[in-house]
C-alpha cells in the first residue's frame, strides 16, 4: 500500500488565499488527490486547492530550521 504524508484532509474554516502555480504542480496535486483518493477509500479525489494548506503545515511541521527559528524567535502570531 502506498504511504502518503497526508491523511483525510480536515474540513475547516478556510482564509481566503489566492496563489499561482506552475502547471506541473497542479498536475501534481491532481495526480496526488486521486492517489489519496484511492488510498483513502474515497469515491472522488479532494478538490487539490484543498491539499495545499496540509502539505503546507506539513511541511513547515517537520522543518526543523523553521521550528528552531520560530522557537528561539519568540515570534507572536
Amino acid at each position: 500500500m502506498t504511504k502518503l504524508k497526508l491523511s483525510a484532509i480536515p474540513d475547516d474554516k478556510p482564509v481566503k488565499f489566492a496563489i499561482e502555480l506552475p502547471a506541473p504542480v497542479f498536475r501534481d496535486l491532481q495526480a496526488y488527490a486521486a492517489i489519496l483518493a484511492r488510498v483513502t477509500g474515497e469515491d472522488a479525489p479532494p478538490d487539490p486547492a484543498k491539499l495545499v494548506a496540509p502539505m503546507l503545515q506539513r511541511f513547515m511541521a517537520t522543518d526543523k530550521g523553521f521550528t528552531k527559528a520560530k522557537r528561539t524567535a519568540c515570534i507572536a502570531l
